[in-house]
């Protein structure tokens, strides 16, 4: 337990950390990866160079502060950034390392603002935020290497399939390189896929969510092959130009709260645009399997049809389906996309819906979405990369 003392000083500085906060972590990371290079193993350097995990953990410590006294109002956070650590292979003996350069930061950003008092007072919520990830994603890795085929960490899989299924994405079809069966997992969930990139020094990281529905076969990850100049492409490009059958490549296990509840029975809505398809061909493909009488819409935005992955797939999975709809847009011909009109047609009001894609687009999708009368506890949505603030309406 915090005393008072330490809790009204943590407190204090929230407002602080609102104004600093990035300046904090950049220098935080600056200091870390020139400490630990090795680090730099586990982080992904691309959203190093934008500045996402700066903002994001810059968010978290701000939340944290705000919340001290009451921490269980951020354990849903913790939970979800767990769930990056566990797919990351965040280990216990890491919250040391960080917490002596989080305080170092502060320290070197506030100056003598920073005094003896404040710091101590940080050590000690900082042991008690590290305790609390640290029992939290202690129970996601005994949950997942509990599981039928499960493990902790990464295990070799050998790429059985490549497929492309557009102009920019292309599917790997992985199996254990041990021959043992792969783990159930909800759909939605994703996978990190961890590689050495010819001219890297440093292994690469990207997640990738889990583009059919679970079996004991093989996991597929759907791939966009981005920018060869982009920093976000490093990975992709090498997965496409280089990655091929046979070859063998390292694989988290299944981690992720966007998840369809596969107990639920009542109507869904599927709302993605671009490659934020993928985790949606998992839900929809459970549904279609295992629930074939449910009510479900599946709303689709790409930019033109050269670049439209599993348009096929869909159509084949609705066939069997009861009450099944399905509309697909194409923005490139100007009046293809997903307005609020579309959704007020197309949507369905009484259920859950997901959505998926770029940081816009779910912006612009979701405040439609409240528009319209939808209940925040209705809408789910998954970010690609660390999890960043989006403008909504009546947030």
């Amino acid at each position: 337990m915090l005393s008072q003392q330490t809790i009204d000083i943590v407190k204090s500085t929230a407002p602080v950390l609102e104004v600093h906060g990035v300046a904090i972590t950049t220098t935080f990371y600056k200091n870390l990866f020139e400490a630990h290079p090795e680090l730099l193993n586990i982080f992904n350097h691309a959203n190093q160079a934008k500045g996402r995990q700066q903002t994001a953990l810059a968010n978290t410590v701000y939340a944290a502060a705000v919340h001290i006294d009451n921490l269980a109002a951020i354990i849903p956070v913790v939970k979800q950034i767990g769930q990056k650590h566990v797919s990351l292979g965040i280990k216990p003996e890491h919250y040391p390392i960080v917490g002596e350069h989080l305080l170092g930061a502060i320290k070197e950003v506030l100056g003598d603002a920073a005094t003896d008092d404040i710091i101590n007072a940080w050590a000690e919520a900082y042991g008690v935020i590290a305790d609390a990830f640290i029992g939290i994603e202690e129970e996601m890795y005994v949950a997942s290497e509990s599981k039928q085929g499960g493990w902790r960490f990464f295990k070799d899989f050998t790429v059985v399939n490549k497929v492309k299924e557009s102009e920019n994405i292309t599917s790997f079809y992985l199996k254990p390189a041990d021959g043992s069966e792969v783990p159930a997992y909800p759909p939605g969930q994703f996978i990190t896929i961890r590689v050495s990139v010819p001219g890297e020094k440093y292994l690469l990281n990207r997640q990738y969510s889990l583009s059919k529905a679970s079996d004991s076969e093989s996991f597929r990850i759907s791939v966009k092959k981005e920018d060869e100049n982009n920093p976000e492409g490093k990975v992709s490009v090498h997965l496409h130009n280089n990655v091929n059958v046979g070859d063998t490549v390292e694989l988290s296990a299944p981690a992720g709260d966007f998840i369809l509840d596969p107990e639920k029975s009542s109507p869904v809505t599927f709302i993605s645009g671009g490659v934020g398809i993928t985790p949606m061909m998992s839900m929809f493909e459970t549904v279609a399997k295992n629930q074939s009488s449910r009510k479900v819409s599946f709303i689709y935005s790409a930019r033109n049809e050269s670049l439209h992955p599993f348009d096929q797939a869909i159509r084949s999975l609705m066939e069997p389906m009861e009450d099944a709809k399905y509309v697909s847009l194409y923005s490139d011909t100007g009046d293809g996309f997903i307005t609020k009109d579309i959704l007020a047609e197309h949507a369905i009001q009484q259920g859950d819906v997901y959505v998926c894609g770029p940081v816009g687009f779910m912006e612009a999708m979701i405040n439609h979405l409240l528009e319209l009368g939808y209940a925040k506890e209705q809408i789910h949505y998954e970010f690609f990369g660390p999890a960043m603030q989006l403008e909504l309406a009546n947030a």
